[in-house]
């Protein structure tokens, strides 16, 4: 959402998405940028001092370290009011990027004296940043997420916009892997066209089915559709409810497996089973 237009901010968060990510980056031009600051800045000072929020987590995607911007939108954002907020880092090249971001957060809390949290998340969108995303992923703090972003990271790999979601499968798996391995949320990036049609479908399907957590979209038309992708549906709950059920019953018996309607039931299955109800939440 571009943070250049408070009354369309506001009745956004009524539109059925999980997370509002208010951009200041790539939907600001230059000329705009101290001005949409500003603005988001009183905007952030009205939703997380109130209920307006609700449920939709909040987010800014703040311009990309070592513009003239950054430093700025992070105080500014962070600033604004004490309630639970997320900070999206564009084109994230190594680790020491979200190191600066880091000591900044740190000078900026204290500063404020803020209580509520600020989680970070970073947007794996360039070569270097795909060639270091386990060291990124391994950075910790308040890392919470990585997100992969197609249009920035297809340009600069010399990628067309109209690479279709089974091309990127290499670096789908490079960001998945990055991010299981040290517990972070792995976000899939918009389909690029504005339409709810069936190939937003067959991407979020398709990042569904590799492991993705989720999908971010850039129009409000596509909303139902994702979250109808991403959220375990009455049968997968069901199912996932029964292997647990039946792997707790093995277990007091001593048994580290145990066969279900035809299929062997361990721990792995478990796990899964876990990340399943997870997505019905």
């Amino acid at each position: 959402m571009p943070a250049t237009e408070e009354k369309r901010i506001l009745r956004a968060f009524d539109r059925g998405a999980d997370e509002l990510v208010l951009d200041l980056e790539d939907a600001v031009a230059p000329q705009r940028k101290d001005d949409a600051r500003a603005l988001l800045a009183g905007v952030l000072a009205e939703v997380l001092a109130g209920p307006r929020a609700g449920g939709v987590g909040v987010s800014v995607r703040v311009n990309a370290i070592r513009s003239p911007w950054c430093h700025l939108d992070i105080a500014a954002c962070v600033g604004a009011g004490d309630g639970p907020l997320s900070l999206v880092v564009p084109k994230v090249s190594d680790a020491g990027d979200l190191a600066f971001v880091e000591r900044l957060l740190d000078g900026i809390v204290a500063a404020t004296g803020r209580t509520a949290p600020v989680r970070v998340q970073a947007l794996i969108e360039n070569a270097e940043g795909l060639s270091r995303v386990a060291e990124i992923a391994a950075h910790g703090g308040r890392l919470e997420g990585l997100i992969l972003g197609y249009a920035d990271l297809g340009a600069s790999l010399g990628r067309a916009p109209s690479t279709p979601p089974q091309r990127w499968l290499y670096v789908q798996d490079q960001v998945l892997t990055a991010a299981r391995a040290h517990g972070l949320r792995a976000i899939d990036g918009p389909y690029l066209g504005t339409a709810d049609d069936a190939g937003l479908r067959a991407a979020a399907e398709h990042a569904r089915e590799l492991g993705y957590d989720g999908k971010w979209v850039i129009h409000p038309a596509q909303i139902a559709t994702v979250r109808e992708t991403f959220t375990a549906g009455p049968e997968e709950v069901a199912r996932a409810r029964a292997v647990l059920a039946a792997l707790e019953d093995a277990h007091r018996r001593g048994a580290g497996a145990v066969g279900l309607d035809g299929e062997m039931i361990d721990e792995a299955l478990a796990v899964a089973a876990r990340r399943t109800l997870a997505r019905a939440q």
